[in-house]
Order: C-alpha cells, then sequence, then structure tokens
C-alpha cells in the first residue's frame, strides 16, 4: 500500500514529462480506468487538463461544469477525497518506492549519439533524362530540402527515436536559418553549431534522372570554414556528456579529430562514415569503432584485388575496428565483423569462396532484406593480406518497383542512421543490416535525402 504522498507525487506528471507542484486540490482516480488524476481549481469547476476516459475518448469539461460530479458519471465511481497539498517539498519526501515499482513506471531516455560533419540546402530538380552539354531543358519538379551526410543521417537516427546533437557550421543567411530550423524540428540539438555572421552557407544542386534514377550533384561549401577554434572546450564537454555514440562523415576533419580525440578518452564508441578518401580520413579511421564505406572505397584505401580481399585488409590495419559495412546499392551490403576471440587454430577459410557461399543462399524471389551469416569465429584469409578471426555476413537490399524509386539520394545516409539506431539501442546485426536495407528504400521512394525517411512506427519497417 503506497502512502499518501507518493500517490500525490504520481499523480501530479503532466503529459508524462514532468512533475508539478500543483496549488489546488487534486483527485485522484484509480489506475485501472487509464486515468491517473485530473486537477481542478479550488471550487471544482474547471479542469485543468484533457484526459482519456476508459473508453480512451478524449474528455474535456467546460466552464461551469463540476469535474467531480461528471467523473462519477463517466465512471461510475466516487473520487477519493479531495486534500489540498499542505505536505512539505515533494522533493523531501523520502518514501521508499515499492519493490520494483519505481524502474519499471520511469520513461528511458533516448540514447544520445553526437555528429560532426556536413549539413546544407539541397536544390533538387527532376529532370525526364541528364541533359546533353549546351542543352536547354526543364525540369519536372523541383523541391529545396536540408541536406548534408551528418544532417541526413542525424535526421534519420532522429526520426528512428534517437536523440542526436550535431557539431557543424552555417551562416546567418537565409538558408542557414532554414538549415537550422530543419534540424530542430526533426528533433536534432543545434545547441553545438557555430553560426558565422557573414559569408554563405553550404548548398547542393541535385539533377535527378528519371530515365536512369541517377542523381548528379554540384556542391557549393560553405564559407569561411570551421576552424578547430571555434568549437570551445565548453562546448566540446558538453556536446559529449551523455553521448552513447559519435558519428563522423569526415567532413570539418580538423574539428572531427578534436571531438574524436575527446571521445576515445572517454571511451565512447565512433562510426566513421568512409564514404571516400578524404583529408584526415586515416586519423579518423584510428579512433574508429565502426566503419560504413562505399562499395568503393576498400579497394580504394587498401590497392586489394576485391571488395572482400579489401575488408580484411581494412580490419588487420585498423585493430581497433569491430566491423566494416560496405553498401552496395541494390545488390545490398557486406560486412565483415572482427570475433572477439582467437581463431588461429581453426582451418583458414578464403574470403572471396565464402562470399560466394553466402551469395548462393540468397533467394532471388524475396523481395525483402535479408541478412546472410557465416559460422562465428572463423579464420578468414585473403591472399597477399594475411587472415583475422571473424564472419562474414551478406545483406540483401529491399526490391523496390521501378514505378516507386524516385530518388537515391542520400541512400546511404538513410542506412547509416539505421545503423546508428541499431548499434545505440542493442540490436544484433543480423536484424540490424535488414532494418538499414529498409529505412534506405523507404528514402528512396521521395524526391531528397530526407523527405522519405521513415519514423520508427511506419508500417514499412519491420525491427
Amino acid at each position: 500500500m503506497r502512502c499518501p504522498a507518493c500517490l500525490i507525487r504520481n499523480s501530479v506528471r503532466v503529459y508524462g514529462r514532468r512533475w508539478f507542484r500543483l496549488p489546488g486540490p487534486l483527485i485522484i482516480i484509480d489506475r485501472q480506468i487509464k486515468l491517473t488524476s485530473f486537477i481542478v481549481s479550488k471550487n471544482n469547476h474547471r479542469l485543468k487538463k484533457v484526459f482519456k476516459n476508459k473508453k480512451g475518448r478524449f474528455v474535456r469539461f467546460r466552464r461551469g461544469q463540476s469535474a467531480e460530479k461528471e467523473m462519477v458519471l463517466m465512471l461510475h465511481i466516487a473520487p477519493i477525497p479531495v486534500t489540498p497539498f499542505s505536505s512539505p517539498p515533494l522533493r523531501r519526501h523520502r518514501c521508499p518506492p515499492p519493490m520494483a515499482a519505481s524502474a519499471s513506471h520511469q520513461p528511458k531516455s533516448a540514447p544520445v549519439v553526437l555528429g560532426c560533419g556536413a549539413v546544407g540546402a539541397d536544390y533538387l530538380a527532376t529532370v525526364a533524362s541528364f541533359p546533353n552539354p549546351d542543352d536547354k531543358i526543364r525540369s519536372l519538379a523541383l523541391k529545396v530540402q536540408g541536406g548534408g551526410n551528418a544532417g541526413n543521417a542525424l535526421t534519420g537516427a532522429a526520426r528512428l527515436g534517437l536523440s542526436p546533437r550535431i557539431i557543424s557550421k552555417v551562416s546567418d543567411d537565409a538558408l542557414g536559418r532554414n538549415i537550422l530550423k530543419e534540424l530542430q524540428d526533426d528533433g536534432v540539438d543545434t545547441s553545438y553549431m557555430t553560426v558565422a555572421e557573414e559569408g554563405n552557407s553550404p548548398f547542393t544542386y541535385i539533377i535527378v534522372d528519371n530515365q536512369t534514377k541517377t542523381r548528379t550533384c554540384i556542391h557549393t561549401p560553405g564559407y569561411p570554414p570551421m576552424t578547430p577554434e571555434e568549437l570551445t572546450k565548453e562546448n566540446l564537454f558538453a556536446a559529449l556528456h551523455g553521448v552513447d555514440m559519435v558519428y563522423f562523415d569526415v567532413r570539418l576533419h580538423e574539428t572531427a579529430l578534436l571531438v574524436a580525440e575527446e571521445a576515445s578518452q572517454r571511451k565512447i564508441p565512433i562510426l566513421i562514415d568512409a564514404e571516400k578518401k578524404r583529408d584526415g580520413l586515416d586519423e579518423l579511421l584510428n579512433f574508429a569503432s565502426y566503419v560504413v564505406c562505399s562499395a568503393k572505397f576498400p579497394q580504394a584505401w587498401t590497392g586489394a584485388s576485391s571488395t572482400p580481399v579489401g575488408l580484411v585488409h581494412m580490419l588487420l590495419r585498423l585493430p581497433n575496428i569491430k566491423f566494416v559495412i560496405v553498401t552496395r546499392g541494390e545488390k545490398g551490403c557486406l560486412m565483415l565483423e572482427r570475433s572477439m576471440t582467437d581463431a588461429s587454430e581453426t582451418e583458414e577459410t578464403d574470403v572471396e569462396d565464402l562470399l560466394e557461399s553466402l551469395e548462393q543462399k540468397v533467394d532471388l524471389n524475396s523481395s525483402l532484406p535479408k541478412c546472410i551469416a557465416s559460422k562465428s569465429n572463423l579464420r578468414i584469409s585473403a591472399d597477399g593480406v594475411g587472415s583475422m578471426s571473424g564472419r562474414l555476413l551478406l545483406g540483401t537490399a529491399e526490391s523496390i518497383l521501378s514505378e516507386e524509386l524516385i530518388d537515391t539520394t542520400g541512400a546511404g545516409d538513410a542506412f547509416i542512421g539505421a545503423v546508428l539506431y541499431g548499434l545505440c539501442t542493442g540490436m544484433p546485426v543480423e536484424k540490424m543490416l535488414p532494418f538499414a536495407a529498409q529505412v534506405a528504400a523507404c528514402g528512396c521512394r521521395a524526391l531528397g535525402a530526407r523527405a522519405g525517411l521513415p519514423h520508427l512506427t511506419d508500417p514499412r519497417l519491420f525491427v
């Protein structure tokens, strides 16, 4: 049996978020009828809150109605007698909660991810086919929306339920203000953004070819560029406070290195988006826990003969990395995961032969993404490179009908946003890869990188 003070404390929770000390009397109704409380003025006439009755319908009392009387008529029970607040402030209350009750009723805060990288504005023009030199054509559709790898990935993570923060820079112009507002509207914390008084915010012209379903990007960087001095130590420490994961798209690399060094000292996992070779990439990779890269990157970075050989080479060169994922567009993705235990006594398996065996297990008649994994803790080798203990996973892409495929802009960013969600929520990688493929497919069904990004409640997602 709870003490009266506990009942009062539990009943003044407004909209499920904060506790309030109420000046007037409080009527407490049994929890079993899905109504924890309602608040009335001293004369029991004005209801201060909208609530649901036991049929799930919203109820609001008009001025002059007796809240207490109407409540009895609606629920057919008598309320507990009203008593005004006369006890000491609630924060001084020391009554221990009943066993296992306090934790179960406390809402869990969303995992926090900090991103550092590019934001911008995208001007998206859809054309029937890409123009030839000196041609004049008309666009079929034109849209302006937020862009930038970090901005897109963190927006996707926010819609899935994470609590993202971003470190980047815009100018105090119309584009910059719109970039900030769009991020804020999606739940991305922009408190640690730098806003220049002069200059221009970054933007990109994107030509979407309806005929080939490809896009061509022409990017204009922001000016003046961000410098490490613009990220104060106070802001850096505040941005990293309570963070579960840090993400870099390898833009703003000098500032990113400062963030990576501090995050590494705090033992915060780091995910790197290695789209292509950039300034500062090699230094950042030394701090990485996870890497998501484009299809061409493993060979370009290592000089390997093939993508799977390049993956083995990457994990041998970067001993702190737990896994590398290669996104391959409509072919899905490939993931090489390091084992925590040594399998040096196990017979070696060639990585290219292993990939071929996984590809033979793909169901070509299935339109939904799947994950096909090799056995765990294999000794995986690559000719001329070496061997490592781990497993190989092949993720298929979601099959999209040609009439549904609108634009592939930002598909990789959407995939990374879903990977951030999977890592921060402890999702097994066998589920994370198909989930990320579904999120990316949703993004491809709308124009631009963000218009199609789904929320976690989207019926197209099967978590």
